[in-house]
């Protein structure tokens, strides 16, 4: 995933944008990096890699001798940006959020139109972000040559694009990730994260359509692209990695996340389920899902265990799937007292492999519960994110609804339709599904939040919510 905070001000920027840019940790953890432009000195850039630590530490140092009234910062969980590119649109800086699916198709199509080249990451891949600058740069203009990348590009791309006068924001074509736009006097701030720029004197000014772009001064904020009709909003912001403080299509993500709650809450109620004795969420993204539940249900909230976090402040990290089971279970810190000899309700935002979950649930029984009952926030994950990079290396093979089904049904050719079977909760094989789950993670019951149930509680039309990754729906 990647978050990004902009500023244009008529002073110097660099304090807002240090600050602005460190709210978006949360959704990066690999590289990070800010770039400015001062009137008289030009541009400057500084990178560095954060997989080992936060974002402050490491660019303290930096913010001491960057000077601009322009600037642009990113959190990334994948490539090394903003990139400072001189092209004949003159230099710029450019930063995104979003994943290319067909890079190798673009990659090719520049190769043989203008013999371009790109600078190859380890790894072999090319920077998304570079082959988005070498679509722009097809064009006689930045509107143009934004609006081509975003015709070509399969998958989703947000964008900043730091000129030396102003900084164009656009937000992706069907608006997968968010685009908000603060203003201050003498300031204006671009970010992904509505409540990014609270803290800094920053109130809202709008919020980019889909496909939309922005050109931004110290002065305005001036659309130069109408936005699109068609939004496929990705809905995981509401259920797991928004943060709680921030507002997207105007719904607030911890006011959300009580609905999605209480929407679980009344479906157990309507099963007639006896009571367990206390609701907890996971920490952090289960907790307001399990605040709603108790509140709709009378059931006591409580926190079974709690997260230490002075040492292990980052739920991503490290990137090795082992290691980040090791450490998740590490970072949770049992409280005997409130587990011994009860029955327990757990919610977190979502199942993707088990593994995390299922050792949550042995440690559970380890400090004493009698019973651990599990509710996802969301439906069964059945297909593994296409559109965004915060699930990139989740396959379809990875998932445990996926090896569940192959484990029913043998080998699943997704073209067949029986997928359709299991994805829909009023079915047998749906029923077939939670139950071998629920034996495999070891649990006393799971029921899973229903789709409809879940785009009711988050409360915009389903036409403009994607929810690829649960149904499959483009």
């Amino acid at each position: 995933m990647g978050g990004f905070f902009g500023v244009a001000s008529k002073n110097d920027c660099v304090f807002d944008l240090f600050y602005g840019t460190d709210y978006h940790s949360h959704l990066g953890t690999r590289r990070a990096g800010m770039a400015v432009h001062d009137k008289v000195k030009g541009f400057d850039r500084a990178i560095h890699n954060i997989e080992t630590s936060n974002f402050r530490p490491k660019f303290d140092k930096d913010i001491l001798k960057m000077e601009g009234q322009l600037g642009i910062g990113c959190i990334s969980d994948f490539e090394p940006q903003p990139l400072i590119v001189r092209s004949h649109l003159g230099t710029y800086a450019i930063t995104t959020v979003g994943k290319i699916n067909n890079s190798q198709e673009l990659m090719w199509m520049l190769f043989n139109g203008s013999h371009s080249h790109f600078l190859e990451m380890s790894g072999g891949d090319i920077n998304p972000t570079e082959l988005t600058a070498a679509l722009i740069n097809q064009r006689d203009s930045f509107v143009e040559g934004i609006r081509y990348a975003q015709e070509l590009i399969r998958g989703s791309m947000t964008m900043m694009v730091m000129t030396k006068d102003g900084i164009y924001a656009a937000r992706d074509r069907l608006g997968r990730t968010p685009v908000e736009i603060g203003t201050k006097e003498d300031s204006k701030c671009i970010c992904f994260e509505s409540f990014s720029y609270l803290n800094l004197g920053y109130h809202h000014e709008k919020e980019l359509g889909p496909g939309e772009i922005c050109y931004v001064t110290p002065e305005s904020v001036e659309t130069v692209a109408a936005p699109n009709e068609k939004m496929r909003i990705c809905t995981f912001l509401w259920i797991y990695y928004g943060f709680p403080a921030s507002s997207y299509e105007n719904i607030n993500v911890e006011a959300a996340r009580y609905e999605c709650g209480k929407h679980l809450a009344r479906r157990d109620m309507q099963r007639g389920i006896d009571k367990p004795d206390i609701v907890a969420g996971v920490p952090d993204s289960g907790v307001a899902h399990a605040v709603g539940y108790s509140n709709e249900s009378g059931v006591p909230y409580a926190r079974p265990f709690v997260k230490y976090t002075p040492t292990w402040p980052r739920s991503f990290m490290p990137t090795i799937q082992s290691r980040r089971d090791l450490i998740a279970k590490m970072k949770l810190v049992p409280i005997h007292d409130l587990i011994a000899d009860r029955s327990l309700l757990l919610i977190d935002d979502s199942i993707v492999r088990g593994t995390q979950l299922r050792e949550t649930t042995e440690y559970l029984y380890k400090s004493g519960a009698r019973e651990v009952h599990v509710r996802p926030a969301c439906p069964p994950l059945v297909f593994g994110c296409k559109y965004l990079n915060f699930s990139r290396s989740n396959s379809h093979g990875e998932l445990i609804t996926r090896k569940v089904i192959e484990k029913l049904e043998g080998s699943v050719d997704p073209e067949s339709g029986i997928l359709n079977r299991y994805m829909d909760p009023d079915t047998a094989e749906y029923e077939a599904m939670l139950k071998e789950i629920c034996k495999e993670l070891n649990f006393s019951s799971l029921h899973y939040h229903r789709l409809d149930d879940m785009i009711e509680a988050i409360g915009i039309s389903p036409c403009k919510l994607c929810t690829y990754c649960w149904n499959g729906a483009e």
